[in-house]
């Protein structure tokens, strides 16, 4: 059962999903456009006065000022939708790394740890004979030293039936 504050926080999502699409639709724009363009026009009507100027910047900054917070909010849910999908990914593929699922949580300095593990990761498969191998990050560098042990086995049979 829903509580009334669950509605009414459903309903500003909904609202917020709306708006932010709608403002960044083709006619939000032609429609800002076309404000910016009677404002203009009209200021030889007006003399260029302060209050022609206030009409302008009070407007914008008002409009500027709610959007920031709606288009956040509908950017927040998307966001979101968008980890819980990315978790969804990553927690069904056996190969992943499950250490990956809440990453979004981890303070900055973890994300870079984690950073430069796939930085790791990038350097081996750039020694790797084909593109087409992918790795973990807890098996990179053990399947990396298989791979160069096979390969010194291989050039050593080499060398001495030559």
């Amino acid at each position: 059962m829903k509580t009334k504050k669950q509605k009414k926080s459903s309903a500003f999502e909904k609202f917020a999903t709306h708006v932010s699409k709608a403002a960044g639709s083709t006619t939000a724009f032609i429609g800002a456009f076309l404000i910016v363009v009677v404002w203009a026009v009209s200021g030889p009507i007006f003399d260029y006065s302060e209050t022609w100027q206030l009409v302008i910047n009070t407007g914008t900054t008002i409009i500027t000022f709610l959007m920031v917070f709606l288009i956040q909010k509908a950017q927040n849910k998307d966001s979101l939708a968008i980890q819980l999908k990315l978790n969804e990914l990553v927690a069904s593929n056996e190969y992943s790394s499950n250490s990956l699922v809440d990453i979004e949580s981890m303070t900055e300095e973890e994300m870079i740890i984690v950073q430069k593990y796939y930085h790791k990761l990038s350097e081996l498969a750039k020694k790797d004979e084909s593109i087409r191998n992918s790795h973990s990050i807890a098996e990179a560098s053990e399947q990396h030293e298989r791979k160069d042990k096979n390969r010194t086995k291989l050039r050593t049979r080499n060398i001495t039936k030559k």
